[in-house]
């Protein structure tokens, strides 16, 4: 298939995975705040917005992105202002009535969704959280391409076969976080004693990583 050392691609995709970041904090807040099905909503959310940057990539599109200094400078601020607002609205989230542990806290009481639109919205954040990021379409065009043979006749192919493989362990990698958060919530009293700290914590990190991308430059100039 054209492809190099398969193994030590998946292994090395695996600790990517697992290293913290945005799309980690989104995952384990949602799970320890509403439990398992939350953080695995997110996780769902976050793998549907990775498949973006697999077929944009794959395609052609992202490269084109990274030698455009407007075209990554819009996608930048854009995604930049979506971490910001998600941060937001964790600092904003209503601390949740007594007697009602890991209750949905960012919307009004009055307003509250059913579980299942619920569970649709952290998806969709999720999504849009990892598909407004130019930093994940610079990092499959700078990763994925080590793993493919110079020879082979379809790299487009070859990238996406690899692509789809990363974002398939990454989507167990991230589902590890989701039930771990939600177990850990469940036996540690103090967590969700202290949950509504935990998202303005949460909240706070966001919007650093927001600034943080705002004010990236693109390592393509």
């Amino acid at each position: 298939m054209g492809i190099d050392h398969l193994l030590f691609f998946v292994a090395a995709g695996l600790l990517l995975n697992l290293t913290p970041g945005p799309d980690v904090l989104y995952i384990v807040t949602n799970a320890l705040r509403s439990g398992a099905r939350a953080g695995v909503a997110a996780a769902l959310g976050i793998t549907a917005g990775c498949f973006v940057h697999i077929f944009a990539a794959a395609i052609g599109v992202s490269a084109l992105m990274a030698a455009s200094a407007t075209a990554f400078t819009v996608l930048k601020w854009a995604g930049a202002a979506y971490l910001v607002y998600v941060g937001l609205r964790l600092l904003l989230a209503r601390r949740p009535r007594e007697g009602a542990p890991g209750a949905m806290t960012l919307v009004a009481d009055d307003a509250r969704p059913s579980r299942a639109s619920t569970l649709k919205s952290i998806f969709f954040q999720g999504f849009w959280t990892n598909a407004l990021n130019p930093k994940v379409a610079l990092f499959f065009l700078a990763f994925v391409p080590q793993f493919i043979a110079p020879g082979v006749e379809n790299k487009p192919l070859a990238f996406l076969l690899l692509g789809l493989l990363f974002n398939f362990n990454g989507l167990w990698v991230n589902i590890g976080w989701a039930v771990a958060a939600a177990w850990l919530a469940k036996r540690v009293g103090a967590v969700q004693r202290g949950m509504h700290w935990l998202e303005r914590a949460a909240g706070l990190m966001f919007i650093g990583f927001g600034l943080k991308l705002a004010f990236s430059d693109n390592p393509a100039t």
